[in-house]
């Protein structure tokens, strides 16, 4: 507001100027833990190297101050984490039907002979 006529800026407190800037975005996820965790108990078809690889060049990145690309290698191996999850509860599934239809032949086959 204007000051009013008689007065001058040397009685008034001197002004603050305050900048308000966007907080800084926060850097990219690299899944290393999860990508360290698959590697160790669901390598399928090695699956999980490739994602501890990735999530090892995407932290790379992110040091440097690469955020898009540790954003993209994050990403890769985000989506080969959740593949390689994907295969080993597959194959887990699998392994288990197999089982149980071998044990259920099995037992005909057992059931017949002492007929």
């Amino acid at each position: 507001e204007p000051l009013s006529e008689g007065r001058n800026m040397e009685g008034l407190p001197p002004s603050t100027v305050v900048s308000v800037e966007a907080p800084p975005p926060p850097p990219p996820r690299d899944h290393l833990a999860w990508s360290l965790c698959t590697t160790l108990y669901a390598n399928v078809c090695c699956l999980g190297f490739l994602a501890l690889v990735f999530s090892v060049k995407s932290r790379d990145r992110k040091v440097l101050g690469d955020y898009s690309g540790a954003l993209s290698y994050g990403s890769t191996a985000k989506y080969l984490n959740i593949t390689a999850l994907l295969l080993n509860i597959f194959l887990v599934i699998l392994v288990i039907a197999l089982i149980a239809s071998g044990t259920i032949v099995v037992m005909n086959v057992f059931n017949q002979e002492r007929q």
